[in-house]
C-alpha cells in the first residue's frame, strides 16, 4: 500500500503528463515506478479502471464504506474493529458497542467509546439518507454488475439517485429483460447483498451493508420508456404525468401510455412525452417545480452539461490542507480537458489547515508561476480561500487579495452566531473588491451539521448588486449551494460558480455532483462562470 501512495505522489508531481510517459514506454524508468505499478496505470489510462482495486473493494465488506459517515470514526479505527471484533456493518458495530467489548481494544478508551455512540445517534439522525456522493458508487457497481448479463437489454438507474437528490433513501434499479428470472437471481446473489428481503417473478429487493435497500424491476422491453418514466419522477412530478395524460383521454401507467386498449407510446421516454405534447424533461427536474408547465410553455431552460465546464475555481494544494502538489492537481484538472484551474488555498487564520501567510502566498505564486511553465494549453490561477472573520473582516490584507486571480471568501468559524451577525459579515466580504466568490454559503455539512443562520435573500440581494459569485460546493457533504438555492440566484442575476473545494486530485470527479445539482436547479451553461473561456472568465471577474 506504500508503495501505491509513493507512486501515486509522484505521478502527481511529474512534470509532463502520464499519459505521454505510457505512450513513449519511458514510464517504467521513472524512478520509484515498479514494473507492476506501472502495468497498473497503463491498465487504468486504457480501460478507466484497476483490476487489483477491484478485486480489493470486493475482500472489503461493503458496509465498512457506510461508517465512514459516522462522525469521528476514521479508516484506523474502522480497521480495528473488522479485524479483531469482526465489525461488517452499523449493526455490527451497535453490538460491539452493547457487549463492551470494544472497551478493550487498544486505544479505545470510554471517552472515545462515548464520542462513536454519539456518531451513531448523529448519523441515524439522517433519517436513514446517506448523501448522493456516498451512494452513486455502489449503484454504479450494482449496474455494472447487472448489465453484464446476457439477459439485460437495457438497464438504468432510477428514483432519486436519478434525478440526483442531494441524500438517498434506497437504490432503484430497472431492467429491460426477456427472461427476468435469470436477472433477478444474479441480482441476490450479488457479492455485496447481506440480506434478500424479497424475491418475485419480475421484482427484488435485497439490504446491502448497513441499511440500504437496492429494489430492482424488470420490465419487458416493450415497456422501457413508460416503465423509467414511472419509477424516475417524484411521485408529484408522476401525478402531473397522469393527470395530462387524462386530460387527453389517455391513460398513463408503469407499462404504457394507452388510449383504450390501444399502446400510444412505451419503448422510450422520449415517445411517451411527445405524445403528452411535451419535449423531454432531464430527470434532474421531475420534481413537480413546474417544470410541466415550463414544457407545455416550451419555456424548458437548456440545462448546463458537464462538458460545458472549462475549468476548477477552487482547489487546495500541500501548502495547506491538500494531499497533492500544485503541479499534480493541475495536470489531473488537465487530463479532464479543463484550460485552467485556481489554487486556493486557506489563509492563515486556520491555523488547522496550515494556512498561508501572505509570505508564503507570495512564495506559492512564485511556484505556481513555475509550473505554468511547464504545462502547455493549461494557466494555473492563483487565488486564495480567504477567512471571512468572526467581525466580518477578511484574513488577509487588501493589497495582497488584489494581486490575485480569483478570491474565494468563506465563513469557517462563529457558526453559532445570530443571522444578523453572520448574514453581515459575508455581505461585508461581498462589498469587498478584491472577493470574487463567496464558498459555501450557507456551510452545511449533509447530516452534521446544519446551515448556520444566514439570510441568502439579503446575500444574494448584495451579491447581484455587486457582481460577486456564489460557489456551488460539489463536494459530496455540502453541495452547497443547494438545487433550490442556485435556481433564486439565477432568478436573481446571480453568477454562480460550480466548483469541487478538491483537497485530493480523485476529489476533482465531484464535480458532476456540482453540475447535477445546478442542473436540479434549472441552471443553464450563460448562469455558471466557469464554462467561461479564461480571457472572458478574467475579464468578468475583473472589469476594467
Amino acid at each position: 500500500m506504500n508503495a501505491y501512495r509513493r507512486a501515486s505522489r509522484i505521478v502527481e508531481s511529474l512534470a509532463v503528463d502520464v499519459s505521454d510517459l505510457v505512450e513513449s514506454n519511458e514510464l517504467r524508468d521513472i524512478p520509484g515506478i515498479g514494473k507492476g505499478t506501472a502495468s497498473l496505470i497503463e491498465e487504468h489510462l486504457e480501460t478507466g479502471r484497476m483490476s487489483v482495486l477491484e478485486a480489493e473493494r470486493k475482500t472489503i465488506p461493503r458496509g465498512l464504506i457506510e461508517l465512514l459517515s459516522i462522525p469521528g470514526l476514521g479508516p484506523k479505527t474502522i480497521g480495528l474493529l473488522w479485524k479483531e471484533l469482526n465489525v461488517k456493518s452499523l449493526a455490527g458495530l451497535k453490538r460491539a458497542l452493547r457487549g463492551g467489548k470494544i472497551l478493550d481494544l487498544p486505544g479505545m478508551g470510554k471517552k472515545k467509546v462515548e464520542n462513536i455512540g454519539s456518531g451513531i445517534v448523529a448519523y441515524e439522525s439522517r433519517s436513514g439518507r446517506l448523501t448522493l456522493g456516498a451512494v452513486l458508487p455502489i449503484a454504479h457497481d450494482i449496474v455494472r454488475a447487472l448489465g453484464e448479463l446476457t439477459d439485460v437489454r437495457e438497464i438504468e438507474l432510477a428514483g432519486s439517485v436519478r434525478r440526483f437528490r442531494e441524500t438517498i433513501g434506497d437504490i432503484d434499479v430497472l431492467v429491460a429483460s426477456t427472461r427476468p428470472e435469470p436477472v433477478i437471481r444474479a441480482f441476490t446473489e450479488l457479492p455485496s447483498v447481506e440480506e434478500v428481503l424479497a424475491a418475485g417473478t419480475t421484482k427484488a429487493s435485497v439490504r446491502l451493508g448497513g441499511a440500504l435497500q437496492v429494489d430492482l424491476r424488470v420490465v419487458k422491453p416493450a415497456s422501457w420508456g413508460a416503465a423509467l418514466i414511472y419509477f424516475t419522477g417524484s411521485a408529484d412530478h408522476n401525478v402531473r404525468l397522469r393527470g395530462l395524460a387524462q386530460e387527453l383521454g389517455m391513460k398513463l401507467n408503469e407499462y404504457a401510455l394507452q388510449k383504450g386498449e390501444r399502446t400510444v407510446a412505451a419503448r422510450t421516454e422520449e415517445s411517451v412525452y411527445r405524445k403528452l405534447g411535451l419535449p423531454f424533461i432531464p430527470p434532474e427536474l421531475r420534481e413537480d417545480r413546474g417544470e410541466v408547465d415550463a414544457a407545455l410553455a416550451g419555456e424548458l431552460p437548456e440545462l448546463i452539461e458537464l462538458s460545458d465546464i472549462r475549468g476548477d475555481l477552487h482547489v487546495h494544494s500541500d501548502w495547506s490542507d491538500g494531499h497533492a502538489t500544485i503541479e499534480g492537481m493541475a495536470r489531473a484538472a488537465k487530463r479532464r480537458g479543463y484550460r485552467y484551474m485556481s489554487v486556493n488555498d486557506h489563509s492563515r487564520s486556520l491555523g488547522i489547515a496550515h494556512g498561508l501567510t501572505p509570505e508564503r502566498l507570495a512564495r506559492q505564486a512564485e511556484e505556481i508561476d513555475e509550473v505554468n511553465t511547464r504545462i502547455k494549453s493549461f494557466t494555473v490561477l492563483k487565488g486564495t480561500e480567504v477567512d471571512i472573520l468572526s467581525d466580518g473582516s477578511l484574513d488577509l490584507p487588501d493589497d495582497v487579495l488584489a494581486r490575485l486571480d480569483v478570491v474565494v471568501a468563506s465563513i469557517h468559524s462563529g457558526f453559532s452566531q445570530s443571522s444578523d451577525r453572520i448574514t453581515g459579515r459575508m455581505i461585508s466580504a461581498i462589498e469587498n473588491p478584491n472577493v470574487d466568490i463567496i464558498g459555501h454559503p450557507t456551510g452545511r455539512l449533509l447530516g452534521t451539521r446544519e446551515p448556520y443562520a444566514v439570510d441568502l435573500d439579503r446575500v444574494m440581494e448584495a451579491a447581484a448588486e455587486h457582481g460577486t459569485a456564489l460557489e456551488i460546493n460539489a463536494y459530496h457533504e455540502r453541495l452547497d449551494l443547494c438545487d433550490v438555492n442556485a435556481r433564486r440566484a439565477a432568478e436573481l442575476g446571480v453568477r454562480v460558480v460550480i466548483s469541487t473545494d478538491s483537497h485530493r486530485s480523485d476529489d476533482l470527479e465531484s464535480m458532476e455532483l456540482g453540475v447535477r445539482t445546478a442542473r436540479r436547479g434549472w441552471l443553464r451553461k450563460s448562469d455558471v462562470l466557469n464554462t467561461l473561456p479564461l480571457r472572458s472568465l478574467l475579464k468578468t471577474l475583473h472589469p476594467a
